[in-house]
């Protein structure tokens, strides 16, 4: 593939897939990896990506990329992440889930259970769990933020207030190496606070992925959740923080 069509390519494959390698790339496009560091080095003076150890990430920015773009973004992973989530929750219970697509594969994974009051925040998942009759859905209400189907702002927050949960699942747009749960909007990350506060058990669920990404809104540590499900090692400065606070680990 010639010089002007790969770049294009290698933005493809790192909005999808969060990050790129230059052994993936390799053996991607059939090239030496001398012609792949000359193309990430040129993408990252360009501002359109950023060098990292072995490969480059989408650069930071204050603006998440497109729900579409999110949804396919390790998916299968998303998947197995959220059947291990599901089987931590039994039938019977009170659960709220937030915005983002781990979370809406945790819904999917509900599917089957019976006797649950699940209150979201997120109308995907009310769509989602509407297929399952034993299963009473509560929107929260609130400001519809039409990218992604998300509703935010006081409206939600004060809804929320009104329940105790056994469960909250929630889910982030990036990690920080030292534990920090982040996200990019200000008025979703007050409903998370919240969320949190009203509830029993708190599971956050994000594969390792989000540790490479970058937001600059802070919802909580993980030293304040529960159960964090993830698919792979956590850096060590994080694992130390859930180790201290007993931050229960399970991998996907």
């Amino acid at each position: 593939m010639v010089h002007v069509f790969r770049k294009p390519e290698i933005i493809n494959i790192a909005r999808r897939e969060g990050t790129v390698t230059v052994d993936g790339l390799v053996s991607h496009f059939g090239v030496t990896p001398q012609t792949i560091r000359r193309d990430l080095t040129e993408l990252a003076e360009s501002g359109q990506l950023e060098r990292v150890h072995g490969g480059a990430i989408l650069p930071s920015t204050t603006v998440n990329i497109g729900y579409s773009e999110r949804r396919e973004l390790n998916h299968a992973t998303k998947v197995d992440i959220a059947r291990v989530c599901a089987k931590q929750i039994p039938n019977d219970c009170s659960i709220f889930l937030n915005i983002g697509t781990t979370t809406e594969a945790v819904a999917t994974e509900l599917l089957h259970h019976r006797g649950l009051l699940v209150v979201t925040n997120n109308i995907n998942i009310a769509t989602i769990l509407s297929a399952n009759s034993e299963v009473e859905v509560i929107l929260t209400g609130g400001h519809l933020r039409r990218s992604d189907g998300g509703l935010i702002g006081e409206v939600a927050r004060a809804t929320i207030q009104q329940f105790r949960f056994d469960y909250a699942v929630i889910g982030c747009s990036a990690l920080h190496e030292s534990g920090d749960i982040l996200d990019f909007d200000i008025q979703e990350v007050g409903v998370s606070k919240t969320i949190i506060r009203q509830s029993e058990t708190v599971l956050l669920v994000s594969d390792s992925s989000k540790f490479e990404r970058k937001a600059p809104a802070r919802i909580a540590s993980v030293a304040d959740v529960d159960i964090f499900v993830t698919d792979r090692g956590l850096p060590p400065a994080c694992a130390r923080v859930c180790n201290e606070a007993k931050t229960k680990v399970l991998y996907a």
